[in-house]
């Protein structure tokens, strides 16, 4: 069972921050707020509907960050969002992050220099994220309290957006390459 996190804010701020970041994160893919939305209000029902996807998770009852869960998986349902593991490849993140649909309209990956591809993978996930900026977009990590990292892509004119409503909704939010990364 998955560690769960317990947001200490009223249930109806949790809810109005929850759609807003749905919509910040899938503008243009409604079910995104309607299923965290779902998760939110009835997490029964969202377990009983989505128990495949939770499957994978070793959830198969409603947990505290159901919701935030429920986010990560519709983002990622349509490739909105790209989970990677502790100790990915740096080609694997690379193949990923191009395959977004939140991609970045300038290709970043010219700015890359041949080392960066040998760092591990938080250090290289934090390199993606300063290059990412360098084209006006971001890359965040929707925590999710375990040894993976959620990403998203978006502007990087929305990061403060994003961490506010994250802080709202009672769930964490890291900004790669942000602070300068690690190398």
């Amino acid at each position: 069972m998955p560690e769960t996190h317990t947001p200490d804010v009223a249930p109806d701020d949790a809810r109005a921050a929850l759609a807003a970041i749905a919509t910040l994160l899938a503008p243009a893919h409604p079910a995104v707020a309607d299923e965290v939305l779902r998760a939110h209000d009835s997490p029964h029902d969202y377990v009983s509907a989505f128990g495949d996807r939770l499957d994978g998770r070793g959830i198969d009852e409603p947990v505290d960050n159901l919701a935030w869960i429920a986010l990560i998986d519709a983002l990622d349902a349509r490739g909105l969002l790209a989970e990677f593991d502790w100790k990915e490849d740096a080609q694997e993140i690379r193949a990923q992050l191009r395959s977004l649909e939140s991609r970045p309209s300038v290709e970043p990956w010219v700015l890359f220099e041949d080392e960066e591809a040998l760092l591990p993978t938080e250090a290289f996930l934090h390199a993606c994220g300063r290059h990412y900026r360098e084209t006006g977009a971001a890359l965040a990590v929707l925590d999710i309290e375990s040894d993976c990292y959620p990403v998203v892509g978006l502007r990087a004119a929305r990061t403060e957006e994003l961490t506010a409503l994250a802080a709202r909704a009672g769930f964490p939010v890291h900004h790669l390459g942000a602070d300068g990364g690690r190398r």
